[in-house]
């Protein structure tokens, strides 16, 4: 039964990741809260569930002409440093202090979201008047 769920978890985490939302942000969340999976190895699963998601998703992109090459190169550079430093950093850091850590980032989103969403409403009204 356990993979049962675990599959359902895939799936939802597929949809997102090859929609470009980012399926780490609900998939590791499952895996810690539903499974008890530590943060750390959430994390690990998470990025090997990624691999294949990125390669299918960035077929069909590219397929599509969603692709933009421009600026790519010092965004890869920048973004594979980084993951290299935090990789190193998180050896340092408790799984409970990451939980918190990426708990505090998923609020973060979610207000941020929902203060564009408020925004947006309100803009759309003024345009209305």
């Amino acid at each position: 039964m356990i993979y049962l769920y675990l599959g359902l978890a895939g799936i939802v985490g597929g949809l997102l990741g090859g929609m470009g939302m980012g399926g780490g942000t609900l998939l590791i969340p499952i895996l810690t809260f539903l499974f008890d999976i530590a943060q750390k190895n959430a994390q690990a699963i998470n990025l090997i569930c990624f691999i294949p998601m990125a390669i299918i998703a960035l077929i069909i992109h590219a397929k599509n002409g969603l692709l933009k090459f421009k600026g790519l190169l010092p965004l890869v550079i920048s973004a594979v440093g980084s993951s290299i430093g935090a990789v190193f950093l998180l050896k340092l850091i408790e799984s409970d202090l990451q939980t918190k850590l990426f708990g505090g980032f998923l609020i973060f989103l979610a207000l941020s979201r929902f203060y564009n969403l408020i925004k947006k409403s309100k803009q759309k009204n003024i345009e209305k008047n």
